[in-house]
């Protein structure tokens, strides 16, 4: 059975669900306005220019889950999945999904986004598998750090060996989706690797390796 794996963000989404959570935190009022809005796009520029600090970027964005309770927080962001992440779910990226799924492919997101934003995205999209940077909850509470290693970058590459060794899977007649050249680590890896409205240094790499290219937007 072969593994369909999608980035999440500005593949399968129009827009980053980080960077959309950070901007609802703040049309709600949650966090202080201009200066949460200052970092968020700061972290989201170093992101595309490939400069970014996973663990200080962490340190910022999951502040506010250890700032507020599990109940409260999960009222918020069925508001922020209606209003903000069902809008850019991109309709080529559902039919994709779909198509791999009449195949029997097994269907997994994997994302540096954390698990609190993008596991009811996931539901959504009807995607069992779901590998993403973890969330610390403990005695009832998120703490604000995430745990293990983030699923970013190489990240990727170690989380999925871990999910392939635990599932007795190989990549045989693999896919991976995405738009990122901070994917390059994985897209490596599998037998398609597909760049999806890929940004400039993805395209001109996947180019010269002569890999599919196509839009979700057209």
């Amino acid at each position: 059975m072969a593994l369909a794996i999608f980035d999440l963000d500005n593949t399968l989404l129009d827009g980053d669900s980080d960077y959309l959570w950070g901007q609802f935190l703040v049309r709600k009022g949650i966090v202080d306005g201009p200066s949460y809005t200052a970092e968020n796009r700061r972290f989201l520029e170093e992101y595309e220019a490939g400069r970014l600090d996973i663990q200080e970027f962490l340190r910022f964005q999951l502040r506010p889950l250890a700032e507020n309770d599990p109940n409260t927080l999960a009222a918020w962001h069925a508001e922020y999945l209606h209003d903000d992440i069902l809008p850019v779910i991109l309709k080529a990226g559902r039919a994709r999904i779909a198509e791999h799924a009449r195949r029997g492919d097994t269907l997994m997101i994997i994302t540096a986004t954390n698990r609190f934003i993008t596991g009811p995205i996931a539901v959504e999209l009807g995607i069992p598998h779901l590998l993403a940077t973890e969330v610390e909850f403990k005695d009832g509470r998120y703490t604000g750090h995430s745990t293990g290693t983030p699923c970013f970058r190489e990240g990727k590459v170690e989380r999925l060996q871990e999910w392939l060794v635990e599932h007795d899977a190989d990549l045989e007649n693999s896919w991976f989706y995405s738009d990122s050249h901070n994917d390059l680590p994985l897209l490596s890896q599998v037998t398609h690797p597909i760049a999806v409205d890929p940004d400039a240094t993805l395209r001109s790499h996947a180019r010269q390796a002569g890999w599919e290219i196509l839009s979700f937007r057209d």
